[in-house]
């Protein structure tokens, strides 16, 4: 079997690939915990497809789609792949990564090897009739994917395979792990800010932030400050109220000193909904009392889903929006319908971003104005550990970051001409 880049020890020659490498791999017969579920194995480095680009890996960020790649559910990534034809049996995961370009496919054009480049999370067909002709934003083609999680070969080995379009310049004064953090919160916090006019951040406008403290939150706090807004952060212990009002939080609320999360009771059950109303009544006025008057949020930030979403309905200003980009603590969703057509209200959902989105988060970065909120980073064989903590939401505030190819932290390059392409 040829040597793996991990047992040869050394950066291969710019432009030369390796026949096999190092990746940290999900298979259907290990699905469950991610600390069981990812392991590293060597596997053949994916070959190369037209407009595809080869990305030698120095860093890769921890997200929670990974997780829910490892436990199998919702979907069965693996399988769902497979019925479409595509015979591999394992999946390699990561969503957002930093590196090197090492090698280009047919019909690339804008990007070269050797160019240093963080990565977006969106695929699609480039081909699409609607994609081709600007007739869809790109998170609504048909063909949209989720890199590293619907599609594979992710961000978490030597060598990861992306298209074209997801490559974008790496700002410089960033270190790899830096720059492997935000490119899935940070355009994804975006989006959901930003992206759903009339609903956008305007000055003065307070938003809550479900989970201010995780990596999506940190990424909001900013964005929502910058623009002028007022960012109202929901935490679990003081220590993460702590980081929230550092990151510019206009106060934090501790939800463990609530009780009335869940799924809505039923609206005939009178004693359900009476405790419902006031644990979500108690909650609005902590809001207010942050805010400084009787002023509701007019865009909530949700990704918890099932515990929360009734309460984030509840207490939306009218004509407000919640606006929705996961669902970690369950995919039920219970509302008091009054609330939402009799206030206006709108409930919105948000997947990924555009290019036009990854491109000014990339700016307000590069401007110093987005701080990418890197909590730690640890190395290639932590990568199941690390998913295991999000998974049981025990992981520290910010983003989570792993070195894949970086041999340590702190580096803000890679010096090809040392490497001279064969």
């Amino acid at each position: 079997m040829t040597k793996s880049l991990y047992e040869l020890g050394e950066v291969p020659p710019l432009g030369h690939v390796p026949e096999q490498m190092y990746a940290a791999v999900i298979r259907r017969d290990r699905y469950g915990q991610p600390k069981q579920a990812i392991r590293t194995e060597v596997i053949d480095v994916p070959r190369l497809g037209p407009r595809q680009v080869l990305i030698y890996v120095m860093a890769a960020g921890i997200n929670y789609n990974c997780v829910w790649a490892a436990l199998g559910k919702p979907v069965d990534v693996i399988s769902a792949r497979m019925r479409l034809g595509l015979q591999e049996d394992f999946h390699v995961g990561g969503t957002d990564g930093s590196g090197v370009v090492w090698a280009v496919g047919p019909g690339v054009r804008d990007v070269a090897v050797g160019d240093q480049v963080v990565l977006s999370g969106a695929q699609w067909d480039e081909d699409e009739r609607a994609v081709h002709m600007g007739m869809v934003d790109l998170p609504f083609a048909a063909s949209a994917r989720a890199w590293g999680y619907e599609t594979n070969h992710g961000s978490f080995a030597q060598f990861c395979l992306v298209q074209e379009g997801q490559c974008f310049p790496k700002p410089s004064r960033l270190s790899w792990e830096e720059a492997a953090s935000f490119m899935l919160t940070g355009p994804t916090a975006y989006r959901q800010l930003f992206g759903w006019p009339p609903n956008t951040v305007r000055p003065g406008d307070p938003v809550l932030i479900w989970g201010g403290a995780g990596g999506l939150g940190s990424m909001a706090i900013q964005l929502v400050r910058t623009f002028g807004g007022i960012p109202i952060a929901v935490v679990s212990d003081e220590a993460r109220a702590e980081y929230c009002m550092r990151l510019g939080a206009e106060g934090t609320i501790n939800r463990t000193e609530f009780t009335h999360w869940g799924r809505m009771p039923d609206t005939d059950d009178l004693d359900g909904m009476t405790s419902f109303i006031g644990g979500a009544r108690a909650f609005g006025r902590k809001i207010w009392e942050i805010v400084g008057e009787r002023r509701s949020p007019r865009i909530v930030l949700e990704h918890v889903g099932r515990d929360t979403l009734p309460t984030s309905m509840y207490v939306c200003d009218t004509a407000g929006m919640v606006v929705l980009c996961g669902a970690t603590s369950g995919y039920n969703g219970d509302l008091d319908l009054r609330h939402l057509w009799m206030r206006s209200k709108r409930l919105q959902g948000s997947h990924g971003a555009n290019n036009s989105q990854y491109h000014e988060v990339l700016r307000l970065v590069n401007d110093g104005r987005l701080n990418p909120c890197m909590s730690i980073c640890e190395t290639f064989d932590d990568i199941g550990a690390l998913h295991q903590l999000m998974h049981d939401n025990a992981h520290p505030p910010g983003n989570m970051t792993v070195l894949i190819n970086a041999p340590e932290r702190g580096m803000t390059t890679l010096d090809t001409s040392t490497v001279a392409a064969q």
